[in-house]
């Protein structure tokens, strides 16, 4: 028999998933966005523009504002990565204390190694029935 969900959770479950699913999106965005960064080649006319910066400091800015442009969207995008994947983190821990995990945007029960069983916190049956 499987475990049923708490029904005075179910709110807070739900909540929780939504945030989950948002913030995965964001996490995945910003990835997404940090390797787009990291492709674009702005640096290379940084380098170029590093021999003409000894006898000129107009090539000396050129070259450090596009050191700097490159720099800047890397840190933007890291950052944005590591604050979505702290939500995610301090989730996944409220989700375990519920008994709950997750693979991917799918949510399973702790206990279900196989992953046969996956939990839609929306669908009633999952959580269990007041008998009064």
């Amino acid at each position: 028999m499987e475990a049923k969900l708490n029904t005075a959770d179910k709110f807070d479950i739900q909540q929780n998933y939504r945030r989950y699913l948002r913030l995965k999106d964001q996490h995945t965005a910003a990835q997404d966005a940090h390797n787009y960064a990291r492709a674009e080649k702005i640096w290379i006319a940084g380098v170029i523009t590093l021999p003409f910066a000894v006898a000129s400091t107009f090539f000396l800015g050129v070259s450090a504002g596009l050191f700097g442009v490159y720099f800047y969207s890397l840190l933007k995008t890291k950052l944005r990565i590591n604050e979505a994947a702290e939500g995610l983190e301090q989730l996944d821990r409220w989700f375990s204390k519920k008994r709950l995990s997750f693979e991917g945007k799918v949510m399973y029960a702790l206990n279900d190694r196989l992953l046969e069983n996956p939990i839609d916190p929306f669908d009633d049956q999952f959580y269990a029935q007041d008998n009064k």
